[in-house]
């Protein structure tokens, strides 16, 4: 007899899972859109351990601490409504950790050049966009410790967001603790600046919207752009005031782009010996290094044959508008600011000067969020606008240049204590410079990476860094203290000291 029971039907395969979305910000969106083959957009660090690091260890730290950030298992899409992220769903933690190891190393400072080399090769090199798109390079003894290179690109965050993401994964003791405990005094100081510049933010935001609408008009005729600054408010004279700057002059430090990138860094400074001759010329901490990076430049410039006088040169300068309780968030919360380097200055202390008087007009200005807005703006305006904008921009400076301040205290990454840290933002459009300055531990370091066509031999720059700064900490101890220096006196006193 048959049963009356019917056969149970085979169950429906389940449903295949989309992967998560989430729609990309526009200005996020602008900094995707800004990778080229002679820039790749992506932010490179190299921190350097005094003892050796375990892979597994280093890779248990970046599961716990950097993947609790969601959007590293993310990729940029690019689609028909815009960029999106998108979740990987093969993410391979150990395609985004690898094990490296350097060459033909004999004595420290042929370890520090193959490291440079290495560090070159990755700086060069872009990340894969079918994956999320970061990656760590552990470098096995070097110098007696280890090293770690890092790349992280641009469209997911600013340097100074990505600065403390790194450092999240550190400790300041060997052995792990509770991420959020790092002390952040060292961002303190930022505050206030900071807050009165985030509220007007949305404000920038349409107004760059509008101007990109009149803006194309205004960069090809800059007649517009004065016409804009004679009828319009503060906002509208600080937009026409970038768009009516001229191209930077023509230099050795621009030129045709290759693909092939150098970095170098230099032995760091005292950052007490930085703030004495900060208060013994009037000045802040930011205005000294960034004179000794002009003299720097200066040196090697005069060295190729470049004619130099009366040249001054610009620097796109990040400005942070993120809140302080943000510092670690993601995403692109920054403006930019035009810094003029008076190259073609001869005396140290008149070139310090100068930096200094155009850092406070930059301070007391909205051309950082007049750019944020612009940066908003391009992240929905079609390719070719985006494209002819950034050309047109880039055209205005020579160099990228930035300085971040980093903490005092001792740092541990998996286990191992951080004795040097440096970093580098990527350079846009035809930028093909780019300068480093971050503070750690009571130490000031310096670096700089080059388009290998522009300065083949960056380290020939970064040696001139302390030297450059030398110069004006021998001003500052042949000074009368009871009174500012004075550029004429420092004349005279440089002019005795060679002739001695």
């Amino acid at each position: 007899m048959a049963s009356s029971q019917s056969r149970p039907k085979p169950s429906a395969p389940a449903p295949r899972r989309r992967p998560k979305r989430e729609p990309m910000s526009r200005v996020d969106t602008a900094w995707l859109r800004m990778e080229r083959p002679t820039n790749p957009m992506m932010i490179t660090g190299v921190l350097m351990f005094a003892e050796p690091m375990s892979l597994a260890r280093l890779k248990a730290v970046i599961r716990q601490r950097f993947l609790a950030y969601s959007r590293f298992r993310q990729k940029p899409v690019e689609g028909a409504t815009g960029a999106q992220w998108v979740e990987d769903e093969t993410f391979d933690l150990d395609w985004h950790v690898q094990l490296a190891a350097l060459p033909g190393r004999t004595g420290k400072a042929a370890e520090k050049r193959a490291l440079e080399r290495f560090v070159s090769q990755l700086a060069s090199t872009p990340l894969d966009p079918d994956r999320p798109m970061w990656q760590f390079h552990l470098v096995e003894r070097y110098q007696g410790g280890s090293a770690l290179v890092a790349r992280i690109h641009h469209c997911y965050a600013d340097g100074i967001a990505l600065v403390q993401v790194l450092l999240s994964l550190t400790d300041t003791s060997r052995e792990p603790s509770d991420a959020s405990r790092l002390d952040k005094a060292w961002l303190k100081h930022e505050a206030a600046p900071v807050a009165r510049r985030v509220g007007a933010m949305e404000r920038y935001m349409k107004l760059g919207g509008k101007a990109l609408e009149q803006g194309m008009a205004m960069m090809q005729d800059p007649s517009l752009a004065t016409l804009l600054a004679r009828e319009g408010g503060e906002i509208a004279r600080e937009l026409a005031h970038a768009l009516a700057l001229r191209d930077d002059p023509p230099s050795l430090l621009r030129g045709r782009l290759g693909v092939s990138k150098r970095v170098a860094w230099a032995e760091p400074l005292p950052l007490e010996e930085v703030k004495a001759v900060g208060r013994a010329c009037g000045c802040t901490v930011n205005d000294v290094l960034m004179a000794a990076a002009a003299g720097a430049l200066r040196s090697y410039m005069r060295e190729r044959g470049e004619a130099l006088d009366g040249l001054s040169l610009r620097a796109t300068v990040p400005v942070n508008l993120r809140p302080l309780e943000h510092a670690k968030k993601l995403g692109n919360h920054f403006g930019l600011v035009f810094l003029d380097l008076p190259v073609g200055e001869a005396n140290p202390l008149r070139r310090l000067e100068r930096v200094a008087d155009c850092m406070r007009q930059l301070k007391q200005s909205r051309q950082a969020m007049v750019a944020y807005g612009l940066l908003a703006a391009l992240g929905i305006a079609p390719e070719p606008v985006q494209a002819l904008a950034l050309e047109l921009f880039s055209r205005k400076a020579s160099l990228v240049a930035t300085n971040v301040p980093g903490p005092q205290q001792p740092l541990y990454l998996a286990g191992c204590e951080l004795s040097e840290i440096m970093f580098w933002v990527p350079q846009t459009g035809s930028i093909g410079i780019g300068l480093s300055i971050l503070s750690y531990r009571g130490r000031v370091h310096f670096g700089l990476i080059a388009d290998a066509r522009l300065i083949p031999d960056p380290d020939a720059v970064v040696r001139r860094f302390g030297e450059e700064f030398d110069k004006l900490v021998y001003l500052a101890l042949m000074a009368d203290w009871s009174q500012p220096l004075d550029a004429h006196a420092a004349e005279a006193v440089l002019l005795e000291a060679a002739d001695a």
